[in-house]
């Protein structure tokens, strides 16, 4: 996106860390401690269906999953269900179909129900993300915004959603995020940070805060599943990368993270752990690949931002191992 006339000189003149795309107004923040509270979910199974991305497919196959959960499961998607979506029936059938269940808002949802223009914080991408990819997102979310303004009812649905949830599965409580548990697009998540041992006591902090045993989170589109020691408790991040989007290097599967009192027995676990009694799993979700490319490809041509930017990581993965997602011994 090139921005034109003495607005562009005024872009260019910001700190790159200020500049459209990485930086958040101070609403999109709360306190570990707000987590510290009756939960407002009470399950059995519940899955955290984050980074959807637009991907209807995905969605089918999340729906299925859970009906073949003995006892069912409770679905919570955790924000940026939308992404890629700018064809009008796509947005509207994808949104519907959220609506029926629990959701809170990542920052696409925010920014969306907002009444600016242009990119606003974005993904408030870190600065060892590049400016050309920030500004191919700002791009996206710029075309998804035209689509929802044909939409004044979802967009006024989307404004209501929460930024966390907190759910109780079993003896478990569950801090929902979309991104840490201090910022809706916070980063304090990402697998990276998760095994910087500088950042450990920021985490450690957090756990005390909230008084959570699982904090279960998306964003950074990077799965990653870690254990910590708190107080001589067992505590765990659970980032589901994306669930419309592949994880791993030569996969084409969404992931989606159950917690539930029962270990999970198909075929679909990736990898997992147990924390206060309950399992804390990824769960591959294998959607119709080739149907969700040819309706990406109807949305976003060749040169486009969304595929300049994503299509190699949809049809060969992204360069993460599942090694880099796996509890840590």
């Amino acid at each position: 996106m090139k921005v034109a006339g003495a607005l562009g000189r005024s872009v260019a003149a910001l700190p790159p860390e200020s500049r459209p795309g990485r930086s958040c107004p101070v609403s999109y923040r709360y306190a570990p401690r707000a987590f510290d509270r009756a939960p407002e979910i009470v399950a059995e199974t519940l899955y955290v269906v984050g980074g959807l991305y637009g991907n209807r497919e995905a969605l089918e196959a999340v729906l299925a999953l859970a009906e073949r959960e003995p006892g069912g499961a409770t679905l919570v998607f955790n924000g940026d269900f939308h992404w890629f979506d700018v064809g009008g029936e796509d947005f509207g059938a994808l949104d519907a179909a959220v609506a029926r269940h629990a959701a809170l808002r990542g920052n696409v949802e925010t920014e969306l129900a907002a009444e600016e223009s242009g990119a606003g914080c974005g993904c408030a991408y870190p600065m060892d993300v590049s400016d050309a990819e920030v500004t191919r997102s700002n791009r996206i979310l710029e075309m998804l915004r035209e689509t929802a303004r044909a939409e004044p009812a979802i967009r006024e649905r989307l404004a209501t959603l929460p930024m966390h949830l907190v759910a109780r599965v079993g003896d478990a409580r569950v801090g929902i995020v979309h991104g840490d548990a201090a910022s809706l697009a916070g980063w304090g998540f990402a697998h990276d940070r998760l095994d910087d041992l500088a950042h450990r006591r920021w985490i450690e902090a957090a756990f005390r805060d909230a008084r959570v045993d699982v904090f279960a989170s998306t964003h950074t589109c990077l799965p990653a599943l870690r254990r910590f020691a708190v107080d001589g408790d067992d505590r765990a991040v659970a980032n589901n990368g994306a669930a419309g989007m592949p994880n791993f290097a030569g996969t084409r599967h969404g992931l989606l993270t159950r917690i539930s009192t029962r270990p999970y027995e198909g075929a679909a676990r990736a990898y997992g752990t147990r924390i206060a009694g309950v399992e804390v799993e990824a769960i591959r979700i294998e959607y119709d690949h080739a149907r969700w490319l040819a309706r990406f490809a109807a949305s976003w041509r060749e040169g486009s931002a969304a595929h300049d930017s994503y299509h190699r990581r949809l049809v060969e993965g992204p360069r993460h191992a599942l090694a880099a997602a796996v509890p840590r011994p």
